[in-house]
């Protein structure tokens, strides 16, 4: 990425992050983000993802004690969720990120997240919609909020179960699957 478009994607990344702020401050009648005492309240802000599709991994720290958010972190954590079949980057909202530390710390295990589907691009959602698989129209990995993932040695209904023991938000599940999905949505299991 030229310095040109990073300028863009950063001025993108905060506006999004700024709204998804106001959004939550309006909707609940409350801060829900990265506010000092929540972090306090959190895990350490620090993941290690892998794509499955490119076999990339980033070692992450994305949230400091004080609850701030690195922005450069999350530059980073963009780029590796990005769309495998288009290479389009989109905000991953920084809520997911939670979800999956919260589940991860919640498990006991400090192995690494391997992801299946960060962002998703409208193209290759709709693809998805098509041949039938289990891709919502509206998903929910158009906007950068939610993640397929598992973690290896856990179990996928030991990971569904522990994200649903955190009412956090949703959880989703497929038998046939090895992954479980997790989103920035209101609480829901399926």
């Amino acid at each position: 990425m030229n310095s040109a478009d990073r300028s863009k994607w950063v001025w993108t990344r905060r506006a999004f992050l700024q709204a998804s702020v106001v959004g939550t401050l309006l909707l609940s009648g409350r801060f829900v983000g990265p506010s000092p005492v929540q972090a306090r309240e959190l895990p350490e802000g620090r993941l290690t993802l892998v794509n499955a599709w490119t076999d990339e991994w980033l070692d992450v720290t994305y949230r400091d004690e004080a609850g701030n958010y690195d922005l450069e972190a999350l530059d980073d954590v963009n780029y590796l969720m990005r769309c495998h079949y288009s290479g389009e980057v989109g905000a991953i909202d920084v809520r997911v990120l939670e979800h999956v530390n919260l589940v991860q710390k919640k498990l006991g295990t400090k192995k690494d997240i391997h992801f299946i589907s960060g962002f998703r691009s409208p193209e290759y959602n709709a693809i998805l919609v098509r041949k039938g698989g289990h891709a919502a129209r509206n998903s929910l990995h158009m906007q950068g909020q939610a993640i397929d993932l598992m973690i290896e040695g856990v179990h996928p209904k030991q990971l569904r179960q522990a994200a649903l023991e955190l009412r956090y938000g949703g959880v989703g599940f497929y038998k046939r699957s090895r992954f479980v999905h997790l989103d920035s949505g209101p609480f829901r299991f399926w």
